[in-house]
């Protein structure tokens, strides 16, 4: 008997033990266990993550700019992307017609890096107001005002903006697109920027090694 006893006793601890509790520790309070917190998108959903060679998303940041950066952080830096981008197709485009084609003034033609302290000084005058009307348009869209007390703005761009725009489209390009429609848009100026910045740098640093124009250096001497 007493053998019988010690057997129903070890099947009995034996039991209790091999079965998993289904009791989680959190619903033992009444509470409910909190789900895994999403990550948020590569650059918080912004266009310009697109590989124009596979299709997919590009997620690049090999430098890791964007870690641990807010939301209007990341904005910041793309509205400075967009800003150098447009600037460089600007001047990407001036490279290859200013060099032989200028009507505002009387050149002797050449490296446009050359002709830059022949401007007269007029145009000095001229293009300076204008890019500090431009810049000044853009800080009033764009960005916080800053405190008067600490002389400096909670976050640099406003809260709801969008990087880039300007409300500044008087060709009606933006008009009456679909929100897919105005992305693909988006996207299209980003690989134009990124594109355009490269080559007004190489342009740059081509005419500072040669002293000749572009055009010179591959064969093209009217250029």
């Amino acid at each position: 008997a007493s053998m019988l006893s010690l057997s129903l006793q070890s099947t009995s601890f034996h039991g209790v033990a091999s079965v998993p509790s289904r009791v989680q520790p959190t619903m033992l309070f009444g509470a409910k266990a909190s789900a895994p917190k999403k990550a948020p998108a590569f650059a918080y959903g912004l266009p310009g993550n697109f590989n124009a060679l596979g299709g997919s998303e590009l997620n690049w940041d090999p430098a890791g700019f964007l870690e641990g950066k807010s939301e209007l952080e990341v904005n910041r830096y793309r509205e400075a992307e967009l800003t150098h981008g447009r600037v460089g197709m600007l001047a990407s485009l001036g490279f290859l017609v200013q060099e032989k084609f200028h009507p505002l003034f009387s050149g002797d033609g050449g490296p446009a890096i050359d002709q830059i302290p022949q401007l007269p000084v007029w145009l000095w005058v001229v293009m300076g107001g204008g890019i500090a009307a431009a810049e000044a348009a853009r800080i009033n869209i764009a960005f916080r005002e800053l405190d008067g007390e600490k002389l400096k703005a909670e976050t640099a761009l406003r809260p709801g903006y969008t990087p880039g725009d300007l409300g500044f489209d008087p060709l009606g390009f933006s008009k009456d697109l679909s929100a897919d429609e105005f992305k693909l848009m988006q996207e299209k100026e980003l690989a134009h920027a990124r594109l355009a910045m490269i080559a007004a740098a190489g342009f740059l640093a081509q005419e500072a090694v040669t002293h000749a124009t572009w055009g010179t250096v591959y064969g093209l001497p009217d250029f």
